[in-house]
């Protein structure tokens, strides 16, 4: 949801989140598929009594004949809590004014791939639907082998079709995107390969988040100000550009395996991130897996972010968006901030047939322009069970 972090996927970009996937296939080794069924079961809980999600998933792996593939996913989403509007807080006060909502979401996508002689091509859809956010994702990706499958080569494409409900505008606001990747794996040896993708991303329309608001006091008599609230004006263009490296290496001595990545990104709102994610993979036994994770984020603030417009020479006005600005936005989520995720997954095979998943995850979000309150930024745990059948 666009109010949310937990609930972010109202607003990602399908086309580049499954490029994505078929990229993340490049960083471990790779095996041959099975037949498969996948349940997860997330449940996601912010402090303080703001948002909380559960979330809940299928995921049907099957081959169609000897070299055809299909993956059919489902995923349903109950959104429920508090998060903030955009408005500061009170004079007085450090608390930034919630605004209480709930929502459901249902996604389903299809992935079908074939496998050719030293390429595998893969075309997917997928579709979301909230009660104010509609959304159609599609993907095309070819995998390609080289170097005696020493090399694996990356090319994705992707976009999106959303349709947003806003309540001034009638019809639904429009935002559409396009997504490229590419990206390359090396096996360097035996134990270890590298992997190194890069993307690029562009989307129009409408960028805002209309739940969101700024606030600004404005004189309406000789020294008397009172707060008036619009809602937020961002520019409607965006550009993402995405580095990413990473590391997979077997320790075939301790049992174990270590992923690690670096991840850059810019874009043209003005903002810059880094983060740093490494996992430890524990083999304990013949059927057990601990996997202990750490994720590091900073980023940038956007260039149109302010905590509230008093001292600014921004003059805001109600209706529609203006695409010739001037752009403001109250977002947390484009204020400079980091945040880190702490987890420890376990992954126990019970048979050739069925597989157990469980982790436990705490995220922490703090700002870091020394404006904006700390109780705009959210912590939250997150615990996640899964259970796989394989044939």
């Amino acid at each position: 949801m666009t109010t949310s972090p937990a609930s972010s996927a109202r607003t990602r970009s399908f086309g580049l989140a499954l490029a994505f996937a078929a990229w993340l296939a490049l960083s471990s080794p790779r095996a041959r598929a099975e037949n498969a069924l996948t349940y997860k079961y997330e449940d996601y809980s912010e402090a303080n009594d703001r948002i909380a999600v559960t979330t809940q998933s299928a995921l049907l792996e099957q081959d169609l004949g000897h070299d055809v593939r299909l993956k059919l996913q489902g995923v349903t989403d109950a959104i429920v809590g508090a998060t903030p509007n955009g408005q500061p807080a009170p004079a007085g006060g450090d608390q930034v004014v919630l605004t209480h909502m709930s929502e459901r979401r249902h996604e389903w996508s299809l992935d079908l791939s074939r496998q050719l002689a030293h390429w595998n091509l893969a075309a997917s859809y997928a579709n979301s639907r909230e009660s104010d956010y509609h959304s159609q994702g599609w993907s095309l990706n070819a995998l390609g082998d080289f170097n005696d499958k020493n090399t694996t080569l990356l090319l994705g494409l992707g976009g999106t079709s959303d349709d947003v409900k806003v309540f001034y505008q009638t019809p639904w606001a429009r935002k559409r995107s396009l997504d490229l990747a590419a990206g390359v794996t090396q096996l360097l040896d035996a134990n270890t390969s590298v992997a190194f993708n890069l993307s690029l991303s562009h989307a129009t329309g409408y960028l805002n988040d209309q739940y969101k608001l700024v606030q600004k006091s404005i004189e309406v008599g000789p020294g008397i100000f009172l707060p008036f609230t619009f809602g937020e004006n961002r520019p409607d263009e965006r550009t993402k550009w995405v580095a990413l490296a990473s590391l997979n290496r077997a320790l075939p001595a301790a049992d174990a395996a270590i992923d690690a990545s670096y991840r850059f990104y810019h874009d043209t709102f003005g903002t810059n991130s880094h983060t740093v994610e490494f996992s430890w993979l524990q083999k304990l036994g013949a059927r057990l897996v601990l996997i202990p994770h750490v994720r590091l984020y900073t980023q940038s603030a956007a260039d149109f972010y302010h905590y509230r417009l008093d001292g600014t020479n921004i003059t805001p006005t109600g209706g529609a968006p203006r695409p010739n600005g001037p752009f403001y936005s109250s977002d947390y989520r484009l204020s400079e901030l980091r945040s880190i995720t702490f987890a420890l997954k376990a992954v126990a095979t019970l048979s050739s047939r069925w597989q157990l998943d469980a982790e436990f995850a705490r995220y922490d979000m703090r700002g870091r322009d020394g404006v904006t309150p700390a109780s705009a930024y959210p912590r939250a745990d997150v615990v996640t069970l899964g259970a796989k059948f394989s044939w």
